[in-house]
């Protein structure tokens, strides 16, 4: 008895086997709904054409464009910087450590490593620099007065107002000091300031 179990326990696995696999329809389980959530890019297409048509998207553009005018115009005035109260002068040496040698064309080294460069030994200063705040209608009119003093030979530097309007009325190129790196670097810290050369080092004078 035991033997022919064992046989037909075989058989039935052999038949198991070899038997192909066939899919079944087995029917719809439940009730079947469609998919309605929306695409994402759907979403955001609806919604630009719903603001283009009441003005929504031609307001946030006119926006945009006013900021981006503002920015251009009358940049972020440089932080930390006070009205000079009482006259500062010091000086500042503009000498770097170079850090890596200079070579020629040819490979060869012509400013070793650790070697001290002063610009100053090989360009002058042309021009003072004037730095000033433009916001300041004091400051402004030192400013003009000295500029006319150096008749013209100045660099006007702002580090707040609008260096597009000061162009257009003084009818001359006026910079702007972007997040004070000028100032910062010469040790300003109070406007107006005239950087002026003296030999091999740059003389800051703070100007009540």
């Amino acid at each position: 008895m035991r033997l022919c179990a064992r046989l037909l326990a075989a058989a039935v696995v052999a038949t198991v086997a070899t038997t192909p696999a066939r899919a079944q329809d087995l029917g719809v389980i439940g009730p079947v709904y469609p998919i309605a959530e929306p695409s994402l890019l759907e979403v955001i297409l609806g919604r630009l054409r719903a603001a283009e048509q009441d003005g929504t998207l031609a307001r946030l553009q006119r926006d945009a464009q006013a900021r981006v005018r503002q920015t251009v115009d009358e940049p972020a005035p440089v932080a930390g910087l006070a009205r000079a109260r009482q006259a500062r002068r010091f000086h500042h040496d503009p000498s770097i450590v170079v850090q890596e040698a200079i070579l020629d064309s040819d490979g060869r080294v012509i400013v070793p490593p650790g070697t001290v460069v002063n610009p100053l030994d090989t360009v002058r200063l042309s021009q003072a620099l004037l730095f000033f705040d433009a916001r300041d209608r004091e400051q402004v009119e030192q400013a003009r007065k000295l500029v006319d003093a150096r008749h013209g030979q100045v660099k006007v530097i702002l580090t707040g107002g609008s260096y597009l309007d000061l162009m257009r009325r003084w009818q001359r190129p006026v910079f702007y000091d972007q997040q004070g790196a000028l100032a910062t670097r010469l040790g300003i810290r109070h406007v107006p300031a005239l950087v002026t050369q003296d030999g091999r080092r740059l003389r800051v004078d703070e100007l009540p």
